[in-house]
């Protein structure tokens, strides 16, 4: 005896695996765009402002939902929009088309000031293991604006950042760098 055949039940057709296929993939690609676009991108480092945390060429991935939720922490490293004060503080030809990195500093009300070699944070001087030399400069003492950062190089003598331009509004920041994920010998959480 053969088993009966529901005739309720369609049979699977070539036609719909490809059609499930395309749509495996497109609703991959929008879901990858959009983890890109909303929650997490790959920066990699241009320059040396930042070493010695940072070498040229590391690349990085950068949290884009946290500062949705809280506030910049003074250390973190953050990506950002660079102001339009850099092109003449920096001398630049143009405004830069890429985001910039640096460290958080100053938070919103700190006062800030660099001398004798170190960073002073509301009269207090800042502990920096991260630093590949003490500053050579002097820079304030000057407040924090409201919704707005402080951002400094970690190799303060050779970065154009913040003692040079100022401040960035929060609104200029598009998240904080989480992870080193390149070189592979240099893997390691920020």
């Amino acid at each position: 005896m053969s088993p009966k055949r529901n005739r309720n039940v369609q049979e699977p057709t070539s036609e719909n695996f490809w059609v499930e296929g395309l749509k495996t993939i497109g609703m991959s690609i929008l879901i990858a765009f959009g983890i890109r676009i909303f929650a997490a991108e790959a920066y990699f480092i241009p320059s040396g402002s930042m070493e010695p945390t940072l070498d040229i060429n590391d690349r990085l991935m950068v949290d884009k939902v946290s500062y949705h939720f809280k506030k910049p922490q003074r250390g973190d490293i953050v990506v950002f929009w660079p102001p339009n004060e850099t092109i003449a503080a920096c001398g630049l030809q143009h405004k830069s088309e890429d985001p910039w990195i640096k460290r958080v500093i100053g938070l919103p009300g700190d006062k800030v000031e660099v001398k004798e070699g170190r960073v002073y944070v509301n009269d207090r001087p800042l502990n920096e293991n991260y630093i590949a030399g003490q500053p050579e400069y002097l820079w304030g003492p000057q407040i924090v604006p409201p919704n707005s950062y402080l951002v400094l190089g970690d190799n303060r003598n050779n970065s154009c950042d913040g003692h040079y331009w100022g401040f960035v509004k929060s609104d200029r920041l598009i998240g904080r760098a989480i992870i080193r994920f390149w070189p592979p010998n240099r893997i390691s959480e920020l």
